[in-house]
């Protein structure tokens, strides 16, 4: 599967996601989604983390940014959903191992899992709040010793792929990061409703339903499609 480096931060791109999905089940990979902010703010340690794994495009920003280096038929592919057709098409063969969250909302998503795919193989699950060493320890250890297939960890960058990366050390395996897709996943966050995720207008959307949360961060990439009309990524 051919890569591209965008601001010096290597991203996949697959010719579709079941492409990407059986990539990296054979290759065993760290799954990090990769979008405007993290290409144009990327620093040392972050660029590091996505190009020694497996960096796709789930934001427009990446997306566009592909297509202006030729790459036409690349397709966004949103961590949200990735993680549910990697369940859809596996749950019957894989093992699963989910990581973070609440404790309820951990919960809840454990549960609505084993009622929409009823044959899942759940080998364990726990919150995202690792309070001391010793938790993060217990873990690892825990991954170690169960093997899942594939394991998924909610908990935002990179947190999330310095603690895959640590449960990789011990046991490799499929890895992706889902920041907060759990509560996406259980109703507890709205996602935007379809015509605007169809129409690539869902971070329009996200910014007009939490501008306080989100304005800022989006003034900090401007700058980056400013660059990207003048194909100066």
């Amino acid at each position: 599967m051919i890569s591209q480096l965008l601001n010096g931060v290597k991203t996949y791109v697959p010719k579709s996601r079941k492409e990407l999905m059986e990539y990296v089940l054979e290759h065993k990979s760290i799954l990090v989604a990769v979008n405007a902010e993290k290409i144009y703010h990327a620093t040392e340690q972050t660029r590091s983390i996505i190009n020694r794994n497996v960096g796709y495009a789930d934001g427009v920003g990446a997306v566009w940014a592909l297509k202006r280096k030729g790459h036409k038929n690349v397709a966004k592919i949103p961590g949200c959903e990735l993680w549910l057709n990697l369940i859809e098409n596996y749950h019957t063969t894989k093992s699963f191992y989910l990581v973070g969250g609440k404790e309820e909302i951990i919960n809840k998503t454990v549960s609505r899992l084993k009622s929409e795919f009823p044959e899942i193989k759940i080998v364990g699950h726990r919150n995202g709040y690792l309070k001391n060493q010793t938790e993060r320890q217990e873990l690892i250890d825990d991954i170690s010793v169960k093997k899942p297939d594939i394991v998924f960890v909610a908990m935002g960058s990179p947190k999330q792929e310095l603690l895959m990366e640590e449960m990789y050390r011990v046991h490799p395996a499929v890895y992706q990061g889902l920041g907060g897709s759990f509560d996406v996943y259980t109703g507890n966050v709205k996602r935007a409703p379809e015509w605007w995720i169809k129409n690539n207008l869902e971070g329009i959307y996200r910014t007009l339903n939490e501008p306080k949360k989100r304005v800022m961060g989006d003034i900090r990439v401007m700058p980056y499609f400013f660059r990207l009309i003048l194909n100066r990524l």
